[in-house]
């Protein structure tokens, strides 16, 4: 049977139209290099875990994720960098702590965690460590507070910046055994380490990443650790409850997108986020720098979020914490 040269040119025409991109049909994700927003300078103990973690995920995605690290405002320049960015997946936020803390520290700002960052997955737990300059006095965690007893308003505590979980985790140790500390906030984990190092401050609480390789070579002592038991990394260093009982710090990782990402963006991004955490070389890596995987559903992280949120506006509210 001869077609006709109408029924022809309608056949071709619906074959082209089928073949070609249409209107609001999503390219396949991703389509181009993922940019993962890091709020701290390189060194610090989220770029390390975010490094980790983004070179196990990138040949799962099939782009290459790069690192942009956006420090200040206590984490907000790179929350407010990916809530303005397009809601397509290319652009994600590594989450922290100080981003549920800066709901309550910041309280006037248009761009907030809750409201403008869809939660994607949860990453990790890291211990802290309660640190001193080798050089100290103090060996343990009482030695120091009848340390700074002695000496009210004269010792020095450094931070990796006002509002985040190192200056958090001061203030709460601060509140509850009664020393009086100077509270000397840094741009970033490395700057905080080095001003323990170099005798300027007395007093840091960083987090085990970042300052593990310095407490291994003999250049900063650890005191204790804030977690509720002693982590494997380092056996033979002590809780910080030991002496101070239910004190406890735990910090954590996970990835945010700007709210209103596709959920089959966001599910795929979880999904490949949860395997990379099962890897067991990944976790090999994770377990050398004192950390812990942390996974789950986006319904599950966005929880956790808002409990964090709510629970850390508790303590920025007792201790009148101010952005510095």
């Amino acid at each position: 049977m001869r077609m006709s040269r109408r029924r022809f040119l309608s056949i071709a025409g619906g074959a082209a139209l089928a073949s070609a991109p249409q209107p609001g049909r999503a390219q396949a994700y991703p389509s181009r290099p993922i940019t993962l927003e890091v709020f701290v300078p390189p060194g610090g103990s989220p770029d390390i875990v975010g490094r980790v973690i983004a070179q196990a995920l990138s040949p799962r995605l099939g782009q290459p994720i790069v690192i942009d690290n956006r420090p200040g405002a206590g984490g907000n320049l790179a929350l407010q960098a990916v809530a303005r960015a397009p809601a397509n997946g290319h652009t994600l936020l590594l989450i922290a702590t100080p981003h549920a803390v800066n709901a309550t520290l910041y309280e006037k700002q248009d761009i907030a965690l809750l409201k403008d960052i869809a939660p994607v997955a949860s990453i990790n737990h890291d211990a802290f460590a309660m640190l001193v300059n080798p050089s100290s006095a103090a060996r343990t965690v009482a030695e120091f507070v009848a340390l700074a007893k002695a000496k009210p308003g004269k010792l020095n505590m450094a931070s990796s910046g006002a509002g985040n979980l190192s200056h958090l985790a001061g203030e709460l140790f601060r509140m509850m055994t009664g020393i009086e500390v100077v509270h000397v906030p840094y741009r970033g984990a490395p700057a905080a380490n080095t001003s323990l190092m170099t005798g300027e401050t007395q007093l840091l609480f960083n987090a085990l990443p970042s300052v593990l390789p310095l407490i291994k070579s003999g250049k900063l002592r650890a005191l204790a650790v804030t977690t509720a038991r002693r982590v494997k990394s380092l056996p033979d260093i002590a809780c910080v409850a030991e002496t101070v009982p239910e004190y406890a710090v735990t910090g954590w990782l996970g990835i945010g997108a700007p709210k209103g990402t596709p959920p089959e963006v966001v599910e795929r991004l979880n999904n490949e986020t949860n395997s990379v955490l099962a890897d067991p070389a990944v976790l090999a890596r994770l377990a050398s720098l004192g950390s812990e995987p942390f996974t789950g559903t986006p319904a599950d992280f966005g929880a956790f979020l808002a409990k964090e949120t709510e629970k850390w506006a508790k303590v920025v509210r007792f201790a009148g914490l101010k952005p510095d």
